[in-house]
């Protein structure tokens, strides 16, 4: 699922317990997502879409707090 006019990269990294992927912006304007290498390949691939739908969103410059931009509460 490319997103056009914007660049990422998916990394693999051992994460601690209850974070199973996350996303940073890079100071080149592209982005990292990062994987727990630990979990299924069907996990990896919801956590990959969850992560993606962070910059559909515009989540890191939207101005809304994490608890919104999460599924914390809902």
């Amino acid at each position: 699922m490319p997103i056009e006019n914007c660049d990422y990269f998916i990394r693999y990294m051992k994460l601690p317990p209850k974070i199973w992927a996350f996303i940073m912006p890079n100071d080149d304007g592209t982005f990292s997502i990062y994987l727990d290498p630990r979990r299924s390949r069907e996990q990896q691939i919801e956590d990959y879409i969850h992560e993606l739908n962070h910059i559909l969103d515009d989540d890191f410059y939207n101005g809304l707090p994490i608890y919104i931009c999460e599924d914390y509460l809902q």
